[in-house]
C-alpha cells in the first residue's frame, strides 16, 4: 500500500534571482544649465499708419529691408497737400496785410482823436477792425500749421533703425487717415528674448541681473538646436507676477548683428546653474523607473533590490542629479530593472562606476 505522503504535491520553488548590474552612487561635480522656453521679441516695434487721406504715390524701400531712422518710406499724394499749404500761406499773408492796414488806421485815428479832429465813434470802429484783423491772422496762422502738418504727414519716414515688413499697400492705393495700416517696423539689433520663471527664482535672477561679468551664463538654443554664438544679459525683471501661473517675465538682450534672431522666434534659454561648482549625487539615467508620475530607483542591499522613491534634478549627459531619496555609497540597479519588484532577490553582475 502506498503511503499518503507519496501523493503530497511538491513545494513551490522560489524564482531564481534576477541578474542585474549595479552602480555605486558617488558625489561628483557638475556644470549644467537650466532650460527655459523663450520667445524672441523686438525691443522697439511700431505700426505705420496713414495720418492723412489720399493715394499712395511713392514707396521707397524693399520688403524686409533694413531701414535707417529718418529714411523716406512712403509718399501720400503730396501735390494735393502742398497746394493746400501754399494756399494757407497766401491767406495768412493777406490777413497780415489787412492787419497792418488796420493798425495804421487805428494809429492815425488815435492821433486825430487827441486833437479832437475826429469823432470817437470812428476811432472805436477802427480799433474793432484792428482786433478783427488780428483774429483773422490767428485763424490763418492755424490753417498754415494744420496744412503744414498734413504736408509733413504725407511723407512717412522710418521712426528708428530696424527692419521693415511686407508693405500692406501698393502705389495707387487709397489710404484713410488713422485707419489704414501701411507696414510695421521693428528694431533688429539687439533683440530681446523673454522667458517666464517661477516666482521662487526671483532672488536668483535678481542676483544674475546685477552680476558684472558677461560670460556664458545665458546661452540661446535656436529652433534647429544649435547654440547661438553670443551670450546674453538680463535687461529687466517684470514688475509683477502673473497670478494665474505664479511666474514672472524676465527679458534678456542678445546682439543680433547677423540678423539670425527674428521677432516671434521660439527657442530656449540655457541658464548656467549658480551651484555648478558644488558636488551632487549622480545616478545613471537608465536606473530611473517612472510609475504613475513618480520616479523610483532600485537600491540593492543583502542581495535584494528595494524600490526607493527619488526626486530628480537636471539631466547631465547619461547621468541625472538626485535631489533626495539616495545616499552616497548606495548601490543602484542599472540593468535588469524591468524584471524587478520591491524586495526581489538579485544576482549582481559587474559593478559599474
Amino acid at each position: 500500500m502506498e503511503s499518503c505522503s507519496d501523493n503530497k504535491p511538491a513545494a513551490p520553488t522560489a524564482p531564481p534571482p534576477t541578474a542585474v548590474n549595479i552602480y555605486k552612487i558617488e558625489k561628483g561635480s557638475a556644470v549644467y544649465y537650466d532650460t527655459y522656453p523663450a520667445t524672441v521679441a523686438a525691443l522697439n516695434q511700431t505700426d505705420l499708419k496713414a495720418q492723412v487721406t489720399g493715394y499712395i504715390t511713392g514707396i521707397y524701400f524693399s520688403d524686409g529691408q533694413h531701414v535707417s531712422k529718418g529714411q523716406k518710406l512712403y509718399d501720400i499724394d503730396r501735390l494735393q497737400y502742398a497746394a493746400t499749404y501754399d494756399n494757407a500761406v497766401a491767406n495768412l499773408n493777406v490777413a497780415k496785410a489787412n492787419m497792418d492796414r488796420a493798425q495804421q488806421d487805428a494809429n492815425r485815428y488815435n492821433d486825430l482823436l487827441k486833437q479832437d479832429a475826429i469823432a470817437r465813434q470812428v476811432v472805436d470802429h477802427a480799433l474793432a477792425d484792428l482786433q478783427s484783423a488780428k483774429m483773422q491772422v490767428s485763424a490763418a496762422s492755424a490753417n498754415v500749421s494744420r496744412a503744414s502738418a498734413d504736408l509733413k504727414y504725407a511723407t512717412i519716414y522710418a521712426p528708428f533703425d530696424g527692419t521693415i515688413g511686407i508693405s500692406q499697400v501698393k502705389p495707387g492705393t487709397l489710404v484713410t487717415a488713422n485707419q489704414t495700416l501701411l507696414n510695421t517696423v521693428s528694431s533688429d539689433n539687439p533683440m530681446a528674448v523673454d522667458i517666464s520663471v517661477d516666482q521662487k527664482e526671483i532672488p536668483r535672477f535678481a542676483a544674475l541681473q546685477h552680476a558684472k561679468s558677461i560670460d556664458t551664463t545665458f546661452t540661446l538654443q535656436l529652433p534647429d538646436n544649435s547654440i547661438y554664438a553670443q551670450p546674453g544679459t538680463i535687461s529687466f525683471i517684470d514688475r509683477a507676477i502673473d497670478q494665474l501661473t505664479g511666474t514672472i517675465k524676465v527679458r534678456l538682450i542678445f546682439p543680433n548683428a547677423t540678423g539670425i534672431l527674428r521677432t516671434g522666434m521660439n527657442c530656449n534659454i540655457n541658464v548656467k546653474n549658480n551651484n555648478s561648482q558644488q558636488t551632487f549625487l549622480l545616478a545613471p539615467n537608465k536606473s530611473v523607473v517612472e510609475q504613475l508620475g513618480e520616479n523610483f530607483i532600485y537600491v540593492v542591499s543583502n542581495n535584494r533590490a528595494y524600490q526607493r522613491k527619488v526626486v530628480l534634478g537636471t539631466r547631465i549627459n547619461d547621468k541625472i542629479i538626485i535631489k533626495s531619496g539616495l545616499q552616497e555609497g548606495d548601490s543602484v540597479v542599472t540593468d535588469g530593472v524591468q524584471k524587478l519588484r520591491d524586495s526581489s532577490m538579485v544576482q549582481i553582475g559587474a559593478i559599474k562606476k
